[in-house]
């Protein structure tokens, strides 16, 4: 880990630029969850209290460098306040002499970042006027930091920089999750396709100990071990890297746990009528029939494995989670990790995708060790490729 925290800070006195991501949903003129918000309130807190002046940048939407009166970040200053428990001040276009007159204490946010063409673009310019406003560069937005903008890469090149606590939070949990994890470790990898996350799997085999496969993913790779699945969602151009895949596998000494059985049915839809049918390469469905959750078996398979391990990754879910009674597998793996995690013999990382809704539908986050709402950076991160927002924080 080459890159420095707020405790590696000299704050008293000091400009603060935090990039931060309140890219929250609003409906209505409100806020309607303020997860994200809430997340980077320590940041916040810690700068002031040592003496600094937080001063929020961060992109709202995708206004594509231009004026958008709906992507104004003005919409979630009464969230941000009631979050932070004071005023703070809203700069539409900053100015140095105006942020060194406020009072010691204060909070400004800077309007949408993206409403300027050079973000984006990682205008030198752009990043040249953001250093000008501040004297620390600190980064607490780990999910916009596979993003090479003006704010997350080039401001940072030009301060001394730093990561936020949500930021450090967020690496040190992949750290111990993935670069450095304690020993056997494991992954549920899940979702509709295998071909969103082939660079993923590529990675990940050559790290792991075992790969749980879910979801309609897990369809292609029973396929390519000769299942006739119906109708359910595979791939069948993708069968050959699933094959692929599976023998990078046994090379690397990965073990991949797919379903045994399966939740069948004819209607996708909620209550759909089905049945619980054994899968291998010998299955052969009607036309008309879906694999649409792995079965009890698959469950019983899965959390056995789950006791083996020390470490466990968790991104996307095992079945058609969204509907009953396809959501019993998720539901049941994930409240096994999360009880053994609260029970301190698991280390459980999840993020990505659908993984904070299912998990949060199980109710499992909250015992989960660390949840990150980071989306597309989290995998990114997971698929082992590096993520200028980081790399920027290193030099």
């Amino acid at each position: 880990m080459g890159w420095k925290t707020l405790d590696d800070m000299d704050l008293a006195g000091k400009r603060v630029l935090v990039r931060v991501d309140i890219n929250v949903p609003v409906e209505d003129g409100r806020v309607t969850d303020t997860t994200r918000i809430d997340r980077i309130v320590p940041t916040i807190k810690d700068i002031v209290a040592g003496g600094g002046l937080p001063i929020l940048l961060a992109h709202f939407g995708r206004p594509k460098g231009k004026y958008v009166p709906e992507m104004s970040l003005r919409v979630t200053l009464p969230a941000l306040e009631a979050a932070l428990g004071q005023d703070v001040t809203f700069v539409e276009r900053p100015d140095v002499d105006a942020l060194k007159a406020l009072p010691a204490g204060s909070v400004v946010l800077v309007e949408n970042t993206r409403f300027a063409a050079g973000e984006e673009a990682n205008d030198p310019g752009m990043a040249k006027f953001l250093a000008s406003l501040g004297d620390i560069y600190c980064n607490d937005a780990f999910s916009a930091a596979h993003r090479a903008h003006a704010s997350t890469t080039g401001v940072a090149q030009l301060l001394p920089s730093c990561a936020g606590r949500l930021m450090q939070a967020e690496l040190s949990a992949l750290e111990s999750a993935l670069s450095t994890p304690q020993r056997p470790v494991g992954a549920v990898v899940g979702g509709a396709k295998v071909s969103t996350k082939i660079a993923l799997l590529e990675n990940l085999v050559g790290r792991l100990d075992l790969l749980v496969i879910g979801g309609g993913m897990a369809n292609t790779f029973l396929a390519a071990q000769g299942a006739q699945l119906g109708a359910s969602l595979l791939e069948p151009d993708f069968i050959d890297t699933a094959k692929s895949i599976m023998a990078r596998a046994a090379e690397a000494g990965c073990r991949i746990l797919l379903p045994v059985d399966g939740l069948v049915a004819r209607d996708f839809k909620a209550g759909a009528a089905h049945e619980v049918i054994a899968l291998g390469s010998d299955t052969v469905l009607d036309a008309d029939q879906m694999v649409l959750d792995a079965g009890p078996e698959s469950v019983k398979a899965v959390t056995a494995a789950f006791a083996d391990l020390k470490t466990l990754i968790w991104n996307g879910p095992l079945g058609a989670f969204e509907i009953a009674p396809f959501d019993q597998a998720t539901n049941a793996a994930a409240a096994d990790a999360a009880r053994q995690t609260k029970a301190g013999t698991l280390i459980s990382v999840a993020g990505g995708g659908d993984t904070v809704a299912a998990l949060n539908q199980a109710g499992a986050a909250d015992d989960f060790t660390y949840i990150s709402t980071a989306g597309g950076a989290f995998l990114e991160w997971m698929e082992g490729k590096e993520l200028p927002g980081v790399a920027a924080l290193n030099q």
